[in-house]
């Protein structure tokens, strides 16, 4: 899937068959629709409109398909990032206490920023120097950069992450867990070197 403004882009292996194409318009309400079920069976073939989505014999939904002619498509061809200057791993608590800071503190941007020895992210507010922040230190580093994104383009799936970014403005997020990989471009401000 890719966002509307093409700056995010998301892949999962899935070890279901799907039978058949069909378009979503909202993936994460699609995705949060399937959350209200401990074990859904979701039918896509019997009809060509909708999705058919149980449990048991109590708990029913039926989610329609878009048009597909509306959905911005991700490229056919696999995404790679053009280069890897910075990479560190990114474990689940320090993922989950970078969104909740981003959320309690009103902080819209995220920056991986590598000096004195060591990347760490940092949310803030770049366009206001007396913004309060938050940062946590996730690798060491001889480099000097700062790589920016807005903090609403992350919004990955909880859990540990595999991060390489390079200096072309796109980042990798990938999670082995779940074979999920995210790529986000950077803001046109970011720097390396």
């Amino acid at each position: 899937t890719i966002s509307v403004m093409k700056n995010v882009l998301a892949e999962a292996e899935v070890e279901e068959f799907i039978p058949k194409d069909f378009a979503i318009y909202d993936l994460p309400q699609f995705l949060n629709t399937l959350s209200l079920y401990k074990d859904a069976d979701i039918d896509v073939s019997t009809n060509p409109n909708f999705a058919h989505i149980k449990s048991g014999t109590h708990q029913r939904s039926k989610y329609f398909f878009s048009d597909p002619s509306v959905i911005i498509a991700p490229p056919e061809k696999e995404m790679t990032l053009p280069s890897e200057e910075v990479t560190f791993n990114l474990n689940e608590d320090q993922l989950t206490k970078i969104m909740k800071s981003s959320s309690i503190l009103s902080l819209p941007d995220l920056s991986v920023v590598g000096s004195e020895g060591v990347t760490k992210l940092v949310v803030n507010d770049r366009k206001n120097d007396t913004s309060n922040e938050f940062a946590i230190v996730v690798s060491q580093t001889d480099k000097n950069f700062s790589f920016n994104f807005k903090m609403e383009n992350i919004k990955l799936v909880s859990g540990s992450y595999q991060v390489a970014i390079s200096s072309k403005n796109l980042a990798k997020f990938y999670n082995p867990d779940y074979k999920l990989t995210y790529f986000i471009a950077l803001e046109p401000d970011s720097n390396y070197g």
